[in-house]
């Protein structure tokens, strides 16, 4: 008899387990070990003995590690979601460049008081095989909405630019984010990659409210033939 294929989703929402600090138990401990060893050398029961967590009570939430990268995925993508709101859209006193500017960073997890997450070329690899077409839709659904709401919360600006205009900012700031970890750029291409990123959103912004002033100018009277 074929053996059954281990799971690859947590059996639970992170938000189920016993307390919030396991959780981040686990998952400290899950990074600790990939950076350790590697994703070959990541197995439950290692990441069980590293927290203090039984291994049974581990296996109940996360029955393999693909589903602890799964899971582990979700609640950096929680985290991400949480911090944009409280610094970029609800964030006071900022005008629009500077909440843009914000907007980019944070979502490249790159800002000055940061923890990164732990993610590279070989989780790239994992994720790719373990997620499905509606997990990256949703993913994307969610970002898009929150790169909306900030685009909104810029009271400044006299026009809001097209949400289209927005949702292809982030295409390209969060496609180019997943791609220097594929090419394994270096800290300081990614600097260099992030401020070349920053000035094309605040242009494009530009560009649509210079669009949107030009159209709303009434025609030009044209002198009548003699």
């Amino acid at each position: 008899m074929e053996s059954a294929k281990p799971r690859n989703k947590p059996l639970k929402r992170t938000t189920q387990v016993r307390a919030r600090f396991t959780v981040e138990a686990i998952f400290d401990a899950f990074v600790r070990i990939l950076r350790q060893r590697g994703w070959s050398g990541v197995t439950t029961r290692a990441v069980a003995l590293e927290t203090g967590v039984a291994v049974g009570t581990l296996y109940d939430h996360f029955p393999s590690k693909e589903a602890l990268l799964s899971g582990y995925v979700r609640h950096q993508l929680d985290l991400l979601l949480q911090r944009l709101e409280r610094e970029v859209v609800l964030a006071t006193g900022l005008d629009w460049q500077t909440r843009v500017r914000r907007l980019v960073r944070l979502s490249c997890g790159q800002s000055e008081e940061q923890v990164r997450p732990f993610f590279d070329a070989e989780l790239m690899e994992v994720e790719r095989a373990i997620a499905e077409p509606w997990h990256h839709q949703r993913i994307y659904q969610e970002l898009a909405g929150k790169w909306r709401q900030a685009v909104a919360a810029c009271a400044d600006l006299p026009r809001q630019p097209r949400p289209e205009s927005i949702d292809a900012l982030f295409v390209a700031v969060w496609g180019g984010r997943r791609y220097g970890l594929i090419a394994q750029l270096s800290s300081q291409q990614v600097e260099a990659w992030l401020l070349e990123m920053e000035e094309l959103c605040c242009a494009r912004i530009l560009m649509e409210l210079a669009r949107s002033e030009e159209a709303s100018r009434p025609p030009q009277p044209t002198d009548s033939p003699l």
